[in-house]
């Protein structure tokens, strides 16, 4: 038996605490916690191995998994080099789901570097959708964690987009693929939407928009759906925080799965997808992650039809599924 199931198998168990729990003093479970709830189902936030950091699934385990719980798609993320690749390599080995990629914009795939967004979208397989904006080398990422080095700017000394990050738009528009803000700040987001829509660009997400560092206030999140962009609610905010089992979780700010849902009610759930960021190592995986926030949320109030929106129609629109 191997360290790896021992470990999955406990959180099974703790996993199947919570459902209880949730369900304690009501007569039956919330439809939400019915059946099997991520059937159909679109994890638009993937972190797997290969990777620089420690992960609980390679690309191949996550997509067999993904598809043994009946999910629809995943869209693989990396801060370090593009996926396009690694999902077709995924999907040819594991049929019956969906598996996509992208690219983040952080230095070291060159920056805001549009050559790289378009070699990206060329590779065989056509797998790559999504352009991240930079994560952990975003200005405001380094800022809000005070470390000592340079970021990757997106606006010039005005407040205007880059020359660089207009090029980049251009090549979304003309490709259909979806625009997502990293770890930019509130000022940054609500600068490149319009300036992204002017370029032709449909598709507009905000990652992970409660987490540390892009913190978006309620009256952010209301901005963004009024320019038509998404906001993406990740359930690894529920880990975080200084109760966190691994120590480099502590630095971030938790987000109780109770705030996800009150996000949810103020924006509404048009105008947002759940996710989970999960991946890293002892973190429970993507397919249970996806399972618990589902049933968090539906316990908080949140009803079927919103759940079907979020996790199911909402990301199936932005990577161009038909219904």
């Amino acid at each position: 038996m191997t360290k790896r199931f021992v470990f999955w198998s406990a959180w099974s168990i703790f996993l199947l605490g919570v459902v209880a729990k949730v369900g304690q003093g009501q007569g039956v479970f919330p439809p939400a916690l019915q059946g099997n709830p991520l059937e159909g189902t679109i994890d638009f936030h993937v972190h797997s191995g290969p990777d620089e950091s420690a992960r609980s699934l390679d690309d191949i385990e996550v997509a067999s998994k993904a598809r043994e719980y009946k999910m629809r798609a995943i869209v693989l993320k990396n801060h370090l080099t593009m996926t396009a690749d690694r999902a077709y390599i995924a999907q040819k080995i594991v049929p019956g789901i969906e598996v996509f990629g992208g690219i983040v914009l952080n230095r070291a795939v060159g920056g805001i570097n549009p050559e790289a967004v378009w070699r990206m979208v060329n590779f065989t397989g056509r797998r790559g959708k999504v352009v991240w904006l930079p994560t952990m080398d975003a200005v405001n990422h380094i800022q809000f964690f005070k470390e000592d080095r340079k970021g990757v700017n997106l606006l010039d000394e005005n407040g205007k987009p880059i020359p660089e990050l207009l090029e980049v738009f251009k090549i979304i528009a003309e490709n259909d693929l979806v625009l997502e803000m990293g770890h930019s700040s509130a000022k940054e987001i609500l600068t490149l939407i319009p300036a992204a829509k002017e370029f032709g660009v449909k598709k507009i997400l905000v990652t992970h928009a409660m987490q540390d560092p892009v913190r978006l206030s309620l009256d952010d999140m209301k901005e963004v759906a009024r320019l038509g962009g998404y906001i993406e609610h990740a359930f690894l905010g529920t880990l975080l925080g200084p109760q966190a089992h691994q120590a480099w979780m502590r630095n971030w700010s938790n987000i109780p799965i109770s705030e996800f849902a009150k996000a949810i009610k103020a924006v509404g759930a048009r105008s947002c997808i759940l996710s989970t960021d999960l991946g890293q190592a002892m973190n429970p995986i993507h397919a249970d992650g996806m399972r618990a926030f589902i049933q968090g949320l539906g316990k908080e109030g949140i009803t079927d039809e919103e759940i079907d929106l979020m996790a199911r129609k909402n990301p199936a629109k932005l990577l161009g599924f038909s219904e």
